[in-house]
């Protein structure tokens, strides 16, 4: 187990088990998935296998929390595949608050992780497509969240902000002139990206709730299906391409067995392909957001990456400056190919 993970102490579980009417505890095991910052644990009752885990600081806003809690009511009455949440024993709340942090059971789903198979891929677009059909409907009293990695002053201030941040860490000392220059070239690249997409109409185009964060890390599968999905911490208000283009760059994302530095610049354009296909089977998406997917890419390749370097220093256990100039890289071959990847998108 990681040793910087947080964990549950044991009075803690045994007030917050006590708020929960799940049967006798069978057996309880650490569930190293996701934030270390979030605990989980996976408990196994006569009534069947359940995930408590306790919200990350600064992820625990009650009322973010109860949104996304709405969702998944509403995605669960819909068909859709997710897992359900789990009432306290009084009040049959979604969310128990103690002692200033915020917990969450949910039925425990059993699914394998994805394998990078083109079926796989094909499924999470079909269900993405699923996805945005199911939240046409959806209304909750509490507010969604606005923005994305599109057009983000967070961005851009990250990116103002690693040179400082990051500079101290081992992977950077010696390279602090290579470091500056290749985040003013990102933040470059983000800017001209963002204001492509903007002159191409983004500002007038419909909003829906869409997921915010579709990667292959937060669905799980059964043979070639998806059969649930996870975490809808980052649901809010934009339109549907967001998730169209983000899933897009996910899925066709290769790494290798060495550090960032080595992935390589191109992405898998198959399974690329085949999540646009898989997508277009169930919702349409218009000519005029098809042409700016290219450009979304970039913005999401790095808006995903810099806020949490600009933080820590690092992405997750990767060296920030190694994934950096992953990124930077990445962003140049999407810059080349754009024109050819946009030709595809318009057939």
């Amino acid at each position: 187990m990681e040793s910087d993970r947080e964990r549950f102490s044991p009075s803690e579980l045994a007030v917050v088990l006590s708020h929960y009417d799940i049967g006798v505890i069978e057996s309880a095991k650490e569930f190293p998935r996701g934030s270390r910052r979030a605990p989980k644990l996976l408990l196994k009752t006569p009534r069947g296998r359940f995930l408590l885990k306790r919200r990350a600081s600064g992820r625990d806003d009650p009322f973010k929390v109860a949104f996304s809690h709405a969702l998944v009511g509403h995605l669960r009455a819909r068909g859709f595949p997710v897992p359900a949440l789990i009432g306290t024993r009084n009040e049959q709340n979604s969310l128990l608050q103690l002692g200033g942090h915020v917990y969450e059971l949910f039925e425990y789903v059993e699914g394998d992780r994805y394998n990078n198979s083109l079926e796989q891929t094909a499924s999470a677009a079909v269900t993405l497509a699923r996805y945005h059909a199911a939240v046409a409907d959806f209304q909750t009293e509490w507010t969604p969240p606005a923005g994305s990695y599109h057009d983000s002053a967070s961005v851009r201030t990250g990116l103002n902000a690693i040179p400082t941040t990051a500079s101290g860490h081992d992977s950077v000392v010696g390279h602090e002139a290579e470091l500056l220059h290749l985040t003013q070239e990102l933040h470059d690249r983000y800017d001209e990206a963002a204001e492509r997409v903007n002159r191409d109409g983004f500002g007038s185009w419909p909003v829906t709730i869409i997921h915010g964060d579709w990667h292959p890390g937060n669905m799980l599968f059964l043979g070639p299906r998806v059969c649930a999905v996870l975490d809808f911490d980052a649901a809010r208000h934009q339109p549907a391409v967001i998730d169209v283009a983000y899933g897009m760059l996910q899925f066709s994302i290769l790494r290798g067995v060495a550090g960032p530095e080595e992935w390589p610049d191109f992405g898998d354009e198959t399974r690329t392909r085949r999540f646009l296909a898989g997508y277009l089977t169930r919702q349409p998406l218009p000519t005029e957001q098809r042409a700016v997917v290219p450009d979304l890419m970039i913005e999401a390749l790095v808006g995903e990456t810099v806020v949490p370097i600009a933080v820590t220093g690092s992405f997750g256990r990767l060296p920030g400056f190694g994934v950096l100039q992953m990124v930077g890289r990445k962003v140049t071959w999407l810059l080349k190919n754009s024109d050819r990847v946009r030709g595809w998108l318009l057939e």
